[in-house]
């Protein structure tokens, strides 16, 4: 099944400032907006929220 642009790659980083980074794929037509997820930072030691950057 070929990659398409439909589920992008999209990089989440932390709100907290410390620059940690996850890596996701996200569906674009149930979620258009910014996709926010609570993940852990282990830079900052606890679990933080992580917004999609663009």
């Amino acid at each position: 099944m070929a990659r398409n642009e439909l589920r992008p790659i999209v990089k989440l980083r932390s709100t907290a400032g410390t620059g940690y980074t996850y890596v996701t794929r996200k569906n674009r037509r149930n979620t258009p907006d910014r996709l926010t997820l609570r993940k852990y930072d282990p830079a900052a030691g606890r679990h933080l929220a992580f917004r999609e950057e663009r």
